[in-house]
């Protein structure tokens, strides 16, 4: 385990290791967020900003030369033809720090998960009973 690692307790402190310029967008992504899932709450998971509701949400994280969207396989499956413009991978979306982001594709992306996860949650609740 490196000993070196920082820890977070929330997604200010997340932020704040950033320069300006990187901070105004994960700020920027934050409140697309925040916006599409009004009922989710924040966290850090796996060191990541992380959006909870039902289960986890979304996650996103500040790289080099991306900022990296996490909001699961189904996510990215649902909106891939949209998404095709970027890197990225089965749960994963890169979106350039040098281009502005793609705020209606990630409100668009934010409100399926929340539908999703919601759905998911009704199904257990039903077999509960």
């Amino acid at each position: 385990m490196e000993g070196n690692k920082q820890v977070f307790r929330s997604i200010d402190e997340y932020i704040l290791q950033f320069s300006p310029a990187v901070q105004e967008k994960l700020n920027g992504l934050r409140k697309l967020i925040k916006e599409s899932a009004p009922d989710a709450e924040e966290k850090i998971s796996w060191q990541m900003p992380t959006f909870v509701f039902h289960g986890n949400l979304v996650h996103f994280a500040a790289h080099k030369k991306h900022i990296g969207f996490y909001p699961g396989a189904s996510g990215i499956d649902a909106f891939k033809d949209k998404l095709s413009q970027y890197k990225g991978s089965k749960g994963a979306v890169q979106f350039p720090l040098d281009e502005p982001l793609s705020d209606e594709l990630i409100k668009e992306i934010v409100r399926f998960r929340v539908a999703e996860n919601k759905t998911e949650a009704e199904k257990k609740l039903k077999k509960k009973k």
